[in-house]
């Protein structure tokens, strides 16, 4: 049990199980009370977004099928005929040796019960200790801070790992801060409008920060619901070591994400050129997302080939373009540095 699927840093078993703990009747039925059960497919695409992962990921699939068998298995969930998994309630048994100690101390009192003076002494002492408990207690002005940044990072149903920062793509461009306030469940913190660095035109993405990890966690359920007539993409986005995040303003714009080294020269480029390998990519791009980030400058495109891990499956952030000719590559290549869904994209030549 405890099956990693593909990764090392994903726990597949950790996730299921908590995406399962209080989850509502709501959400099979209509009726509100609580019963840790969901329809499988709810289950999977509920999981696979906690971890980042396409809901076509067949891989991703392939994991969480062998997984939830092996907890059925294992007496953890069970599976219906309905497709309906349900989280299994995990009694504490108590020990013998536990339970015999209980039996013989309320034997002992009802035998031997206490005189006033013992019983009077009891007291003063059970006084004194209650009296011990509160002074051990630490001052609440002092723990408070520490207290509200552990809570709002605690690991909860559909985000074990606690995130709070958050990547929107596919935004109307009409949307402003209260719009997409009221959208999100809880309340966001920060925001951060990505937009070109030389135009200032917003390419209908963001970065955003949540109040508190739960929310986080229901707003990225929230993925594929229509804002103003488009399906939103969200995502969890831990920020990256060298981030300046949360911004010290509530809402701020720029390109892509801090910490950026520049513009990475390219290669030399080889005669009559039409492929160009793209790198440092978003894993929301598709081949509609790149088709028309390079008919800006006029550049159609022919083919494109995403790179993939051989093992897993999952994409590694990179790939190939083909062009029709060599001078619809030269203006692609134009767009080396640009930012792409937030990131700067890396551009070379290739053969």
């Amino acid at each position: 049990m405890g099956n990693k699927g593909t990764d090392d840093s994903i726990n597949w078993t950790e996730t299921i199980l908590s995406t399962l703990q209080g989850a509502t009747k709501e959400e099979t039925d209509g009726e509100a009370s609580s019963t840790g059960s969901l329809p499988v497919k709810r289950l999977r695409r509920l999981v696979l977004l906690s971890l980042q992962m396409d809901d076509s990921d067949k891989s991703g699939k392939k994991t969480f099928k062998r997984t939830v068998q092996e907890l059925e298995k294992e007496g953890h969930i069970d599976l219906d005929a309905d497709g309906i998994v349900t989280l299994k309630k995990q009694k504490k048994r108590k020990s013998k040796e536990e339970k015999k100690k209980k039996k013989d101390k309320k034997k002992k009192k009802k035998l031997n019960p206490p005189s006033e003076g013992e019983e009077e002494k009891q007291k003063k002492q059970n006084a004194a200790e209650t009296e011990e408990e509160k002074e051990a207690v630490p001052d609440k002005s002092t723990s408070d801070t520490v207290n509200d940044k552990a809570s709002k990072n605690k690991p909860c149903k559909g985000n074990p790992q606690g995130v709070t920062r958050l990547f929107l793509g596919n935004l109307p461009f009409a949307v402003d801060e209260a719009g997409l306030g009221a959208f999100l469940p809880g309340d966001v913190t920060h925001i951060k409008w990505i937009t070109d660095k030389e135009t200032g035109k917003f390419y209908g993405s963001a970065f955003c920060e949540m109040d508190n990890s739960k929310n986080a966690a229901e707003a990225v359920a929230k993925a594929g619901s229509q804002l103003m007539g488009r399906p939103v993409k969200i995502n969890f986005a831990p920020a990256r070591e060298g981030d300046i995040w949360p911004p010290e303003k509530k809402v701020v714009s720029g390109g892509g994400q801090a910490g950026g080294t520049g513009v990475k020269a390219m290669s030399e480029k080889p005669e009559n050129c039409v492929k160009l390998f793209i790198g440092n990519l978003s894993y929301d791009i598709d081949d509609d997302g790149i088709n028309k980030f390079f008919d800006n400058v006029g550049a159609e495109v022919k083919a494109v080939r995403w790179l993939h891990h051989k093992d897993s499956g999952d994409f590694k952030g990179c790939g190939f373009v083909e062009f029709w000719n060599p001078e619809a590559c030269d203006k692609a290549a134009t767009l080396n540095g640009k930012n792409l869904l937030g990131r700067p994209i890396r551009i070379d030549w290739t053969d």
